[in-house]
C-alpha cells in the first residue's frame, strides 16, 4: 500500500514555519531569517520513501495586506487551507492567537476531511507548567486538532511528528517523480538565496522593497554562470543596495555565491545588477512576471 498527500504549513509570521519545513524535508528548501515576510511564495518540499510521498508546502506568514504583493502572499496561505490532506497550523510560545484571528477562524471552520495538527514551536524557551497551560488553551481553541509541542530549530520531537504525518496520509500513488525534491525550478532557489542575503544585510524597508530575477543561468560541466537583477522601488534604495563604491552589493554577491555553490555542488560565477522598478509591489503585471498569483478580491 502506497500513501501520498499534501501537508501544508500555515501560521503567523516568525513562528518557525520555514525552519519546521526544512527540518521535515531534511533539506534547506525555505529561506530563514528573523524578519517577518521572509517567505513570499508557496514552496513545496517533497519527501519520498518506498511506500509514501509527502508533499510539504511552506506558506507566507499570515498578515492583513497593505499592498498587492501582500494580497498575493495571503492568497498563498489561504489556498493552503483548501487543498491539504494534513494541515500543520504552527504557533509558538510567544505568538498571540488574537493576531490575525480571521485566519484562525477559517481553520476552525474547516470540514473534517483535512486532518489538523497544531504545532507549538520553540518549546525550548519555556518551562513545563507554561507548556501545559498552552496545550490546554489550544485543546479548547482547536478541539479537532492533534497537538505536537516541539522545537524545530533543535529538531526536538520532529521524528514523532513525521511518523504521525505518514500515518495520516491517504492511500494514493505518488504525485511527483520519486527523485523529485521540489516543484520549483533551479532559478527560483537562486532568487531565494540572493533575497535571503538582502534580508540579512539591509535594514528597514529595503528587504521588503526588493525582488530578484535571474536573467541568465548557463551551466556546463565545471561552472554555472548566473546573472541576476535586484529590483527596487526608488533611486534612493538603489544607492543603498549598491553601497559606497559597490561594497554593499559586492558583500551580498559573495555571500550568495557561496550558498549557491553549496546548493548546486558546483563553482558559480555570479553577476548582480540593481534596477529601479517604481511601485512594483502594487503593479499586477509586474507581480505576475515575478511569479505571484493575483486574485481579485471577493467579499
Amino acid at each position: 500500500m502506497h500513501r501520498a498527500g499534501f501537508v501544508n504549513i500555515v501560521g503567523n509570521p516568525n513562528v518557525g514555519k520555514s525552519t519546521l519545513m526544512n527540518a521535515l524535508v531534511g533539506e534547506r528548501i525555505s529561506i530563514i531569517t528573523s524578519k517577518a515576510q521572509t517567505t513570499r511564495h508557496r514552496i513545496m518540499g517533497i519527501v519520498n520513501g518506498e511506500d509514501f510521498q509527502i508533499v510539504y508546502s511552506d506558506t507566507p506568514g499570515v498578515l492583513k495586506p497593505n499592498y498587492k504583493l501582500q494580497e498575493s502572499m495571503l492568497g498563498f496561505s489561504q489556498s493552503a487551507l483548501t487543498d491539504a490532506d494534513v494541515l500543520l497550523y504552527v504557533t509558538d510560545v510567544v505568538d498571540s492567537p488574537e493576531k490575525n484571528a480571521f485566519f484562525l477562524d477559517k481553520v476552525k471552520r474547516m470540514d473534517g476531511t483535512t486532518k489538523i495538527i497544531l504545532i507549538i514551536n520553540k518549546i525550548d524557551l519555556i518551562d513545563q507548567p507554561r507548556l501545559e497551560e498552552m496545550v490546554e488553551f489550544w485543546h479548547k481553541e482547536l478541539p479537532h486538532a492533534e497537538i505536537f509541542p516541539l522545537s524545530a530549530r533543535e529538531k526536538f520531537n520532529i521524528e514523532p511528528l513525521f511518523k504521525r504525518i505518514r500515518e495520516l496520509l491517504p492511500e494514493s500513488p505518488p504525485f511527483f517523480d520519486k527523485d523529485a525534491l521540489t516543484d520549483r525550478p533551479e532559478r527560483f532557489f537562486v532568487n531565494e538565496i540572493i533575497r535571503e542575503k538582502i534580508l540579512l544585510n539591509y535594514d528597514k524597508e529595503i528587504p521588503y522593497a526588493v525582488e530578484v530575477a535571474v536573467e541568465e543561468f548557463k551551466e556546463d560541466e565545471k561552472l554555472i554562470r548566473i546573472s541576476a537583477v535586484i529590483y527596487c522601488e526608488r533611486d534612493s534604495q538603489k544607492g543603498i543596495l549598491i553601497g559606497r563604491q559597490g561594497a554593499a552589493l559586492r558583500k551580498v554577491g559573495i555571500e550568495a555565491r557561496k550558498d549557491i555553490e553549496a546548493f548546486f555542488g558546483k563553482k558559480v560565477f555570479l553577476q548582480l545588477y540593481v534596477k529601479v522598478e517604481k511601485d512594483w509591489r502594487n503593479r499586477e503585471r509586474k507581480l505576475r512576471n515575478f511569479g505571484y498569483q493575483i486574485e481579485h478580491k471577493q467579499e
